[in-house]
């Protein structure tokens, strides 16, 4: 990822579920004039009927992850990819081109605007981008705090909650790439 613009200066946030990465990334744009790109947003988009990645992640994991409108069911993928590393592995090789490419129009669209690009993405580490920030930032709440979040915000059991936290990059790896380390 290039900038275009080296006034503006690009933040990557991330974090493990529920320790309030947007939340951060959002107040922190609001005083700051900055512009919020959320992963999280744009992974939704291109995993949309007629998305970037909609029909590789189709081909990849079958036509039974679909509903019967044919939208990508987020709770069946979600399911799979949590409870086996392989097959998470290959929708982030799938997903994160495409979203790391729409990142990328958004700053080109936005970087003469702001003073902040601010990153929201919880897989910035895992996809390589910290090396298009000028800054790291690694939000950190209690993994207590982080289940109530995560239980209350997706509607899943403590037992999904754990599993899923079981899948991601432990706070101590991803503090070794902050540059600041907020906890929340």
């Amino acid at each position: 990822m290039t900038r275009s613009n080296k006034s503006v200066k690009i933040l990557g946030v991330t974090g493990n579920s529920g320790s309030g990465k947007s939340f951060i990334a959002n107040e922190f744009a609001k005083e700051n004039n900055g512009f919020v790109i959320s992963a999280d947003e744009i992974a939704h988009k291109v995993m949309e009927p007629g998305g970037a990645a909609y029909r590789e992640i189709v081909e990849a994991f079958g036509e039974e992850i679909l509903t019967e409108t044919g939208d990508i069911d987020r709770k069946i993928l979600g399911a799979i990819v949590f409870s086996d590393s392989e097959k998470r592995e290959l929708l982030e090789k799938i997903s994160h081109k495409h979203v790391i490419d729409e990142i990328d129009k958004i700053k080109g669209r936005v970087c003469d605007e702001y003073r902040y690009i601010i990153i929201d993405a919880p897989l910035l580490i895992e996809a390589n981008m910290q090396h298009s920030c000028d800054e790291v930032w690694v939000v950190y709440a209690d993994v207590e705090k982080r289940l109530e979040r995560v239980i209350i915000r997706d509607g899943i059991s403590r037992e999904d909650a754990l599993k899923r936290f079981s899948a991601q990059t432990p706070f101590e790896v991803l503090k070794r790439y902050a540059d600041r380390i907020i906890e929340n």
